[in-house]
């Protein structure tokens, strides 16, 4: 099921974070749970992926995606980006932006799965390497 965080899910989503992330961020996490930054999960007897969305009409950037370690390569994470692309189309944003590491080829590979082309590659983005701005009109 796809549904809305709720405060209640906050230790899971920050455990999910942790444990999925390579810098994760918790004061994002924390205050996003309460909006206005939309935070949808997949729960499955409790939240085991999320997606963290700031939303900026007609832009919605993804600033966090994850998918607990355990749960990963199960369609979790492809059923999270279809129904958050569904919402986002349905709340009227036009296009859907997010970034990656350059060298991580598995998550690029799955945002491709997504159409999502690379519009700007960003040097030393993250601590130890460069990223890239990905984006997607809905």
């Amino acid at each position: 099921m796809i549904r809305e965080a709720r405060p209640g899910d906050s230790d899971r989503l920050s455990a999910i974070q942790t444990a999925a992330l390579d810098e994760p961020w918790p004061g994002l996490l924390d205050v996003a749970i309460a909006g206005p930054p939309i935070v949808v999960v997949v729960d499955e007897n409790g939240p085991i992926a999320y997606a963290l969305v700031v939303p900026d009409s007609p832009v919605a950037y993804v600033a966090e995606f994850a998918v607990a370690p355990g749960r990963q390569g199960r369609g979790y994470g492809s059923q999270l980006m279809c129904a958050l692309l569904d919402r986002l189309r349905n709340d009227g944003f036009e296009t859907v932006r997010l970034t990656a590491r350059e060298d991580d080829e598995r998550a690029r590979s799955f945002y491709d799965t997504f159409d999502f082309e690379v519009v700007e590659r960003i040097d030393d983005h993250y601590e130890d390497g460069d990223g890239v701005l990905l984006s997607r009109d809905l």
